[in-house]
């Protein structure tokens, strides 16, 4: 072990001259176990990593890159804005990920992996540090300067610093094989073959095939999980989609089908489409009227994995933010933390005791932006509390957030107005009401959200601040491209639609015609 410690600083790896000198390197049984699983693990972390980035056709560096305010941001920043230099960067990256991972799993030319390896998380580190405050992407867990990133480096250092023959793998093998035939040609030995080795040791050498293997079947597994019953369903009767035990069928748009992406526009310094998505029907509330059922189903099918697909296939359509409530800050932060996700998030505020704890937990839980949400803003106005709503403006404008407010009622919108708030923005319920259920003879119930849409129109074109409409669908009761079009014709800055997975493609198609094809609006767009 001592002759090749003298090797370790420069991380050079001697060639043995004799299987003696290669045997002498090995460790004792828990530590070569311990470094043989160590290497299997990162290997394994960073082959899938690079497999999903090979297989996601949208997948791109470009906005963790963006995000970058450290060391080289100016670099980082101008790799974004080069494209020829981001598809390379991009390439590099996936297919250094995937090579370190074989090479690490295999246990071959690790001493290179483990080094390459080392210097991409010395490159992620440095593009977005744990210390440093960043937009959508969200820290993995709470650090104080250490992060996985560098827990992974100083894990692949100890593998580097480590006599690569000691541990079994490809190169321990290739190594015996090599000093074998030295010594077969001085005629000391006749260890020149793989099956001249002791079986144990070939074995141990060859332990990183099947986790290669195993690894391989999973990544079938979880990236095409479809069930041997759709496959047969969809081969013999060649439908699209098969509901549940029902023969009734339907075709969903799928990204393929995409037609273009929408447009962005601005409140503040966030950056958001044009339209974006709501966070009713993944939180649970269907409102869906006499169907008291539906928002446990709803609940039911959004488990947090199908969150992440509509998160995801939301992005990939150029859907950049969300519009939810405080509680799914959660699940959120699982989808930046575990996809590598950075879609935006607007909290309401609304689910906590009182309106500054849900401010703040929004805060905490990652939002770019942040409002007194429809159903608070109705209620602190009719209980003439404007001076908690203009706390709560300050409130978020200190954490350097833009701040909103939010109402059901056109009423509301007036009495902040007459009692001189300013926000940032306003969110505001936009529908017709000539759909069936809609019951506008009442005060306001879960039937209709916008009880005076003329009356809403004429007032919010006279607003200076962008408005972000919502419930433009009323929660459903309206065909989406009459709602999105109604609400940008008559002055909404941005549209807000709650969409299940199977509705992202088809409603963003609808959106982009509908802006291809112009509008009829006399509100001047304020964002």
């Amino acid at each position: 072990m001592q002759k090749y410690w003298p090797y370790f600083g420069g991380f050079l790896m001697t060639q043995p001259n004799s299987q003696t000198d290669v045997n002498n390197q090995k460790f004792s049984s828990p530590q070569s176990i311990i470094l043989l699983m160590m290497r299997f693990f990162i290997g394994w972390h960073f082959l899938y990593e690079g497999i999903i980035k090979l297989i996601d056709p949208e997948w791109s560096s470009v906005a963790y890159l963006a995000q970058s305010k450290w060391l080289f941001s100016g670099i980082f920043n101008w790799i974004t804005e080069s494209p020829g230099v981001l598809t390379v960067v991009d390439l590099l990256n996936v297919w250094g990920l995937i090579f370190i991972g074989i090479g690490l799993i295999l246990g071959v030319f690790t001493r290179w992996a483990s080094l390459s390896g080392m210097l991409l998380l010395v490159l992620y580190y440095t593009a977005n540090p744990p210390f440093i405050q960043t937009g959508g992407m969200s820290m993995e867990g709470n650090y104080l300067f250490i992060d996985k990133n560098l827990v992974e480096f100083m894990a692949l250092g100890v593998l580097a610093a480590m006599p690569v023959m000691g541990i079994p793998g490809l190169d321990r093998l290739f190594s015996l094989m090599k000093a074998g035939k030295k010594e077969t040609s001085a005629g000391d030995g006749d260890l020149d073959t793989p099956a001249s080795l002791p079986r144990r040791e070939l074995i141990r050498s060859l332990s990183g095939v099947p986790v290669l293997a195993g690894f391989s079947a999973a990544a079938a597994l979880k990236l095409n999980p479809d069930s041997w019953e759709e496959k047969n369903l969809l081969g013999a009767g060649g439908v699209d989609t098969v509901s549940s035990a029902t023969l009734k069928t339907f075709h969903y748009a799928e990204l393929k089908d995409l037609k273009g992406k929408l447009p962005f526009g601005k409140i503040g310094d966030m950056e958001l489409s044009r339209m974006f998505m709501g966070g009713n029907l993944i939180g649970g509330w269907a409102h869906a009227r006499d169907l008291i059922y539906v928002s446990k189903l709803i609940k039911t099918y959004h488990s947090d994995e199908k969150v992440f697909e509509t998160l995801h296939l939301g992005e990939r359509c150029g859907l950049n933010t969300i519009l939810t409530t405080t509680t799914l800050s959660r699940v959120i932060n699982r989808y930046w933390k575990e996809r590598g996700g950075s879609i935006q998030f607007i909290s309401d505020c609304a689910g906590a005791a009182d309106l500054l704890t849900g401010i703040q937990s929004s805060i905490d839980g990652g939002a770019q932006a942040c409002y007194v949400q429809g159903g608070i803003g109705d209620r602190l106005v009719e209980e003439g509390k404007f001076d908690e709503i203009g706390n709560a403006l300050d409130f978020i404008r200190k954490n350097g957030l833009p701040a909103g407010i939010g109402g059901h009622k056109i009423e509301t919108i007036q009495a902040c107005v007459e009692a001189g708030l300013k926000p940032d923005f306003w969110v505001k319920t936009l529908h017709r009401n000539n759909y069936w259920s809609a019951r506008t003879e009442e005060e306001y119930n879960d039937n209709c959200w916008c009880l005076k849409p003329d009356e809403t129109i004429a007032y919010m074109n006279e607003r200076e601040e962008p408005w972000i409409a919502f419930k433009v669908l009323a929660a459903g009761a309206i065909d989406p491209a009459e709602g999105i079009k109604f609400a940008f014709d008559n002055g909404a800055d941005f549209v807000c639609l709650g969409m299940y997975d199977f509705q992202v493609v088809e409603d963003t198609n609808i959106a982009w015609e509908i802006f291809n094809q112009g509008f009829d609006r006399t509100r001047p767009w304020r964002a």
